[in-house]
């Protein structure tokens, strides 16, 4: 089918792949649309939020519903909008699952979600109600959404513990990187990134995604493999590592 990303304000990337930059903190939000299943890479930042790229989700995929969650790392500004996605199979890194079904982390994203400006509210609400994965990804997983298989790869740690990204095959790869790869900016590396890990996640993105691949970061434009080999050698640089 074809889509017309940018009636819904969105940017088309490949025959049935497209993301959306979304405001406030520009995170990225991802759709692959198959012929069966639909699956959406990162939930935005507020249950508000969710619904409203749910809602764009739905209409770009011709009024079928996400089928499938990937979350990319767990920040705030990309899950805490997942429990808008009912019924949706989530998957994510391995350990990301009892990570976000702590009490502990939910008041850390909740804080966090607040110190950023977020709504106490809208924040409090989405913390409480976040879905954790019901699927973890310790090495590759392939997902068949009818007439395309997409992999989900544990490439990290780096810029968190938990690093999930995404490849599209295509007649050029797309990857949908989570903030392993920034272009708004430096890469943020808080409390929980694993800095001398760092550049061989991003080693590891380079080799899934090959020289010719569409690059998309957590936070900014689409970049080629040259960019993230530089923020690679950067953060090589960065945190002592060769």
């Amino acid at each position: 089918m074809r889509i017309d990303w940018a009636a819904q304000g969105w940017e088309g990337l490949a025959d049935g792949v497209g993301r959306r930059r979304l405001p406030g903190w520009d995170a990225t939000t991802g759709l692959v649309v198959g012929e069966r299943a639909v699956l959406l890479y990162d939930t935005g930042a507020t249950l508000a939020e969710g619904a409203e790229i749910r809602a764009q989700a739905e209409a770009l995929a011709g009024g079928r519903r996400v089928t499938h969650i990937a979350l990319g790392h767990p920040h705030f500004d990309h899950v805490l909008g997942a429990a808008a996605f009912a019924g949706a199979e989530v998957f994510g890194a391995v350990g990301t699952d009892e990570l976000l079904a702590s009490p502990r982390t939910r008041r850390e994203l909740y804080e966090d979600a607040v110190r950023h400006g977020a709504d106490e509210r809208a924040a409090a609400e989405a913390a409480e109600t976040l879905v954790a994965p019901h699927h973890t990804v310790t090495g590759e997983r392939t997902l068949d959404l009818g007439g395309r298989q997409v992999l989900l790869a544990n490439v990290g740690p780096g810029h968190t513990g938990h690093d999930l990204v995404l490849l599209v095959p295509g007649e050029r790869e797309t990857v949908f990187c989570g903030d392993l790869v920034e272009e708004s900016g430096k890469p943020q590396a808080g409390p929980d990134a694993i800095g001398s890990r760092w550049p061989d996640a991003l080693d590891r993105l380079l080799a899934l995604g090959g020289e010719d691949a569409l690059y998309v970061p957590g936070h900014g434009a689409v970049v080629d493999a040259a960019f993230v080999r530089r923020q690679r050698d950067e953060l090589a640089r960065r945190f002592g590592v060769s």
